[in-house]
């Protein structure tokens, strides 16, 4: 991968939208992007599925490592997810998908649980495209705990587990945290508090959506 100095981003973000959407383990990020996709027609690339694939497929070189971090509750090398964002976005775009937001070359994500570290999110800014807004939903850690521990009882995620959980809450605490202080001063940054209800908290988020684009528009 180019170096961050001589690189330019493979996306231009004036074509391309990209949310970064982060928040602890057990938040609720994927069943907001579910219907933000939904309502807005963004290509939703959950980070976390995209690394299990590639753990699972025949031939990875990083399925291993990869396995390791999910199951330590620690972050996968920087350059291996924003590698998998990065084709998978490609991949979306060369499917053609029709509708708003993606004729003439544009196209919408929602990076849902990316960027997890300050570096990564520099990184992802400075060499594959800059996020238009960024969405962080927050909740307390008992919240997310009980939260986590139900979807555990049907996801077939191997993380999904007490030990893991706690080693994620010091990980995202550690880690990702600074990801939240340097996006917090910039004003594509929206802080969306899920404790309520899925249908409160996604009103929010749909507002924080709605408002991007029709400021863009």
């Amino acid at each position: 991968m180019a170096s961050i100095d001589n690189a330019s981003p493979t996306f231009d973000n004036s074509l391309i939208t990209v949310i970064y959407v982060i928040g602890g383990p057990g938040v609720g990020k994927g069943t907001q992007c579910a219907n933000l996709a939904k309502d807005f027609g963004f290509s939703h690339l959950c980070a976390g599925d995209l690394l299990r694939a590639e753990q699972n497929r025949e031939g990875s070189q990083y399925g291993e490592l990869i396995r390791t971090h999910i199951r330590e509750g620690t972050i996968v090398p920087m350059e291996i997810m924003i590698k998998l964002l990065e084709n998978a976005m490609k991949a979306e775009l060369e499917k053609g998908r029709e509708g708003e937001g993606w004729a003439n070359g544009k196209g919408r994500f929602l990076l849902d649980g990316f960027p997890r570290t300050k570096d990564s999110a520099v990184k992802f800014d400075e060499t594959v495209c800059l996020p238009s807004k960024v969405l962080f939903f927050t909740t307390t850690e008992e919240v997310m705990l009980a939260r986590v521990l139900e979807r555990g009882k049907t996801s077939g995620r191997e993380d999904d587990n007490v030990e893991s959980i706690k080693k994620r809450f010091r990980t995202y605490a550690n880690d990702t945290m600074p990801v939240i202080e340097y996006y917090a001063s910039q004003d594509k940054f929206a802080q969306i508090d899920s404790t309520a209800s899925t249908e409160q908290v996604y009103e929010a988020a749909k507002d924080a959506v709605q408002k991007f684009f029709s400021q863009k528009n």
